[in-house]
């Protein structure tokens, strides 16, 4: 069989055991022909062929990323100033001012989440009083993690708040000593209030939110991303605000395989929802590039922790268990798989006692349903759930909360913290990936970065050696094990013929450059599908996927492109785009008032973590 495109002369890192090194692919009709010596791959090469030297590159799978906000994220890439990666305050605020000068009225200029105060070298956030000076008239809405927002004065007239506006329940308007907005919105405990006001800006018309959409996805491959499992989202509403998404795979201009998960949308009407939804959609409905992959990450709002580390641990409402099995009940009898937040190990337990009961009556098994992120699981939780056949998605937010974590908790608390290493030990399925774009990056190697070295974005050592992941591993849960979670194992995560040829060249050798270097890297070469859709260096000519410049003409896509300002290598990215000076946090923190590392080395007291954590209950994270 002649093949459409040969890459040979590489070191391809394939994760099947039975052939785990190539130097050659051949690729047919979008999977993989042959995997195996360039002989073996040139055995298939015609006169169409293309074939690619890669001149002894590495080469990956390409990377999967089990937990995404990608359908929403799309929708608003172009109207967002990027802050992720960006090393220093200073630098980040420039960005900031710059973005002003060609922001028109009445639009706004807005960073939302994906960073962190740890990361700037400055080890805090900008005033009110900063982005008043650089931003006077225009809109400024600031989004740091699930905890606050600072908006400018221009954005508090904007949003319409004053002395008169009441306070929201579950959130708090800062104020001054004459009652009057300061900018500060504070998470205390529910986030609805950052959300609903991020909710009054402008939105982008349904065109540019395609062309959004797509800049976005070419972000992703720039980094790697072939594909992602996209867990819904607060204000993401089915089937409307999936149009644009819909439409982009009718057109075939997806470049990430994407499945998608449905998110319950109003409080008290969860049952509803997916009694309609079981009965209008049907699981693994639509096509190999995007497809229906069951419900969640929200299934009932009783159920719905947080995980805002400066807050105390919420309790649910003691109608949780009810809420939750009416739910699953429908899900389970109907065969759709689930996924369900829970940062805690106190809502894990309390639902798995729901799941349990549900499988006396209707087994789970061949049910591929699992639990996100479970920072604070217990050993027993993780037992109780293999013994369901469950699965465990895990992601970087301890990268971007660690800190905050710790300063809570203690150390020891931190160590485990998810305990990714023991989920892996007792065999349960386990995957990793990121929950951008807003609790913290859409950069899947800052997430490898962190299960490999254990270490924040800011720079503090979390989990000791024993704790981390070796690279194949990590790897491993960028990969092949995501595709248990969509139900789509042997089809891809993996080089090996029959499965999708999706596969990365990455800028620099991922086992053999220092463990710094890891959280820098990106992709020369992306490929979904056997279609090239990112190429640079080497291998810029080969890219089949140009795209037109960001939609509007002020959007900050066109000129920071993404993930650290890479779009300006000598301008705002410069300081970013080297590696991060060690952390210097165990200095006295300017911002909180105390030594971080006092809270570092703390061993209390968190024998009992319930004892302290307190009990309020939220459902912030969905909004």
């Amino acid at each position: 069989m002649t093949a459409d495109l040969i890459l040979h002369n590489g070191k391809i890192t394939t994760l099947d055991r039975t052939n785990p090194v190539a130097s050659a692919v051949a690729i047919k009709d979008g999977t993989f022909l042959a995997v195996g010596t360039d002989a073996e791959a040139m055995a298939h090469a015609g006169p169409t062929t293309r074939k690619v030297d890669l001149k002894g590159r590495s080469v990956l799978p390409g990377l999967i990323d089990n937990h995404l906000h990608i359908i929403r994220g799309g929708l608003n890439f172009n109207m967002e100033l990027r802050w992720d990666g960006m090393r220093s305050l200073a630098d980040a605020m420039d960005m900031l001012k710059r973005q002003v000068a060609v922001t028109p009225p009445p639009q706004w200029v807005r960073v939302v989440g994906g960073f962190t105060e740890h990361q700037f070298a400055e080890k805090r956030l900008p005033t009110i009083a900063e982005l008043n000076a650089v931003a006077p008239e225009t809109p400024v809405f600031i989004l740091h993690l699930y905890d606050r927002a600072l908006l400018n004065a221009a954005a508090l007239r904007a949003v319409g708040y004053t002395k008169d506006t009441p306070e929201p329940p579950g959130g708090e308007i800062t104020r001054d000593a004459a009652g009057n907005p300061t900018g500060l919105l504070l998470a205390r405990p529910n986030a609805a209030i950052l959300y609903a006001t991020l909710a009054k800006g402008p939105k982008l018309p349904f065109d540019y939110q395609l062309n959004s959409t797509r800049h976005f996805m070419r972000e992703l491959n720039r980094l790697g991303v072939t594909g992602a499992i996209d867990a819904g989202g607060g204000f993401q509403n089915y089937p409307d605000d999936y149009a644009v998404i819909q439409k982009l795979a009718d057109d075939n201009q997806l470049t990430i395989r994407l499945a998608y998960n449905l998110f319950t949308q109003k409080p008290k009407q969860e049952k509803e929802d997916f009694l309609n939804w079981t009965k209008t959609s049907k699981y693994k409905q639509g096509s190999d590039y995007f497809r229906h992959n069951g419900a969640g990450e929200m299934l009932v709002f009783s159920a719905a922790d947080f995980e805002d580390f400066r807050e105390p641990r919420p309790d649910m409402p003691p109608e949780m268990e009810g809420d939750l099995e009416g739910v699953v009940r429908i899900l389970a009898e109907n065969r759709w798989p689930w996924r369900l937040h829970a940062t805690y190990d106190e809502t894990i337990s309390r639902a798995l006692d729901v799941f349990e009961t549900v499988n006396k009556d209707v087994p789970l098994t061949g049910l591929n349903w699992f639990f996100d992120h479970a920072e604070t699981i217990s050993e027993r939780s993780i037992d109780r759930i293999a013994a369901l056949g469950g699965g465990i998605a895990v992601q970087h937010r301890m990268a971007y909360q660690g800190e905050y974590f710790v300063e809570r908790y203690g150390a020891a608390a931190a160590e485990a913290t998810p305990p990714v290493a023991r989920m892996l030990d007792k065999g349960v399925k386990v995957s990793a990936g990121t929950d951008a774009t807003r609790v913290a990056s859409y950069n899947p190697w800052v997430s490898l970065s962190w299960l490999v070295t254990g270490q924040t974005v800011g720079g503090l050592r979390l989990y000791p050696r024993h704790n981390c992941l070796d690279r194949e591993t990590a790897l491993r849960m960028w990969t092949e094990k995501v595709t248990w979670f969509s139900n789509e194992e042997g089809r891809k995560g993996q080089i090996v013929a029959g499965q999708f040829a999706d596969l990365i060249v990455p800028d620099r050798d991922f086992f053999s450059c220092p463990e710094a270097d890891i959280a820098h890297m990106s992709s020369d070469l992306t490929i979904v599908g056997g279609k090239v859709v990112y190429g640079a260096g080497d291998f810029k000519a080969l890219d089949d996927t140009p795209l037109p410049p960001a939609m509007p003409d002020w959007s900050p896509v066109r000129t920071f492109k993404g993930y650290a300002a890479w779009g300006e290598p000598e301008g705002a990215g410069k300081n970013s785009l080297r590696m991060a000076a060690a952390c210097g946090c165990a200095n006295s923190c300017g911002v909180h008032g105390h030594q971080h590392a006092n809270a570092w080395s703390s061993r209390l007291p968190v024998s009992d973590l319930r004892s302290f954590w307190g009990a309020l209950g939220c459902a912030c994270w969905a909004v």
